[in-house]
């Protein structure tokens, strides 16, 4: 298989030969091998295992996103991703990096909506005036 991670600006990791691969949903872990049918999968943060004929079994951090699988071309589209070797440091990243920023994200978005909404009482206000 051939597998691309993507970034929102950039293409993070180009790989072939991936002998198979396997990634974190909502519903567990995700396994694909080459011969799988085409399908589209909801990431979650976790750890990304892939195997390639020449680097073996590799590691990989990702953020949030979106797998999707057609013939052997294998594209994964996250916010963030981070190599790595030892599992118990990538494991911490996802922890201490990703989901706090998830976190962080809700409490933005958190914030812009209550913005929007007094902006939009305002604006009716003064309209009725």
């Amino acid at each position: 298989m051939n597998l691309k991670v993507l970034l929102p600006f950039q293409v993070f990791a180009e790989k072939t030969d991936v002998l198979r691969l396997a990634a974190d949903t909502r519903q567990g872990s995700f396994g694909l091998l080459p011969h799988r049918l085409d399908c589209v999968a909801s990431l979650t943060p976790g750890i990304l295992i892939y195997e390639t004929v020449a680097e073996g079994e590799a590691y990989m951090a990702i953020d949030e996103g979106v797998l999707v699988k057609t013939g052997l071309d294998v594209f994964v589209s996250v916010r963030n991703a981070i190599y790595g070797t030892d599992l118990g440091q990538l494991h911490a990243v996802v922890e201490r990096e990703f989901l706090r920023l998830n976190e962080h994200e809700r409490n933005v978005r958190s914030v812009m909506a209550k913005m929007e909404s007094g902006f939009i009482r305002q604006f009716v206000e003064f309209q009725h005036e």
